[in-house]
């Protein structure tokens, strides 16, 4: 969450079984606790996995799968805008084609 600022407020968020308090500007407070949710879920599929033991270490894969995820997210979100001229550069040199064949 952000820095903490005067309009900010302690927020309970409950992360297997362990409950922490973390300040949060009020704006941000539904953000932290979907984040809360998400983390949660990931750390209870990686405990019930049974392949890793210790909630540190659970905690680290949990963190390490999240950021994997952010990176490619982010990496398709910067692709994006290129695929999206090349497709608009293919469909002039079509229409163009087109307008060729068609007098």
């Amino acid at each position: 969450m952000g820095e903490p600022t005067l309009t900010s407020e302690t927020v309970t968020v409950s992360i297997l079984d362990k409950e922490y308090r973390v300040a949060c500007p009020k704006e941000e407070q539904a953000e932290l606790q979907a984040s809360a949710r998400l983390l949660h879920e990931r750390m209870s599929r990686i405990r019930a996995s049974g392949s890793v033991i210790g909630l540190e270490r659970i905690a680290v894969m949990a963190a390490l799968n999240i950021a994997h995820e952010l990176i490619q997210a982010k990496a398709e979100l910067t692709r994006a805008p290129l695929e999206q001229e090349m497709l608009e550069r293919l469909q002039e040199k079509v229409q163009s084609a087109l307008g060729e064949i068609d007098p």
